[in-house]
């Protein structure tokens, strides 16, 4: 059995999925190491997200096969979610992991000044897995039409990899997917949710696509839609962002951060 902690620690892409009355959904990560357990450092663009992850179960994979040395597996249990809003656990303990794994990181804190320009960027929001209650192997994403299956399960996530032919961008489309690792999929007309994602190799692009909607048999009728899988292996290929496109991303990641982190300080006043 592969270990979910030894591939989590060497790998450079994760992703966490989880379930709610809203339906099952699923985001890719930075995969750190705190306090021995499997975590990420969301920056506090993703502060509402990781905020509704409180009192949950939720699924951390590693599905890349370029992430995890040709190895994916699944583990679940509860989380903690702690507001890291001085950013002081994240630079003592998970910023120089996540610098070697995420390239914009290293830019933004690898210097006292760059911490200072980019100081919306040090606040996180730290998720972490308090105890593996279940773990397994996946067949790893290999091909870009390859992606993560979540699923309830009593309300608990369930992730397996699936592949399709043509992944349509229409709704109210119906397409029929395959386990990739055999086996058949005998959706009972519950909700799913289909993502991958992919990147650019300087990481400024970090782009998920996704379908939901219901799985009945083999079938996934979809409801709503977002992006679309590119290229021929799971990671890409995206180009990088021009110049003015990356100063244009910047920009806009630095002012959703800020305007979070405004919010975060509100709710301790008060």
């Amino acid at each position: 059995m592969t270990d979910l902690i030894t591939v989590w620690q060497r790998s450079t892409v994760a992703e966490l999925s989880w379930t709610t009355s809203a339906g099952p959904s699923g985001i890719p990560v930075v995969p750190l190491m705190w306090r021995d357990r499997p975590c990420t450092a969301l920056p506090y663009s993703m502060a509402e997200t990781a905020l509704s992850l409180r009192g949950r179960h939720v699924a951390f994979s590693v599905s890349d096969a370029d992430a995890g040395g040709s190895t994916a597996v699944v583990g679940s249990g509860p989380v903690e979610v702690v507001e890291d809003l001085e950013g002081n656990e994240f630079l003592e303990h998970m910023a120089e992991q996540e610098a070697l794994k995420h390239p914009p990181t290293r830019l933004r804190t690898d210097s006292l000044m760059g911490r200072r320009e980019n100081w919306w960027w040090v606040p996180r929001v730290l998720v972490f897995l308090t105890v593996v209650e279940e773990q397994h192997e996946l067949h790893p994403r290999t091909r870009s039409g390859d992606a993560l299956l979540v699923r309830d399960r009593a309300g608990r996530p369930e992730v397996d990899v699936v592949t399709a032919e043509d992944w349509s961008d229409e709704t109210a489309e119906s397409i029929t997917l395959w386990s990739r690792g055999g086996g058949l999929l005998e959706g009972a007309r519950e909700p799913v949710f289909v993502f991958s994602h992919q990147y650019s190799p300087d990481f400024e692009r970090w782009e998920r696509w996704s379908r939901s909607g219901h799985l009945t048999g083999e079938s996934l009728l979809v409801n709503e839609v977002e992006g679309a899988p590119t290229g021929e292996d799971p990671s890409g290929p995206l180009s990088p962002y021009s110049l003015l496109e990356r100063f244009t991303n910047h920009r806009s990641l630095a002012r959703t951060c800020r305007t979070a982190i405004r919010r975060a300080e509100s709710r301790k006043v008060s």
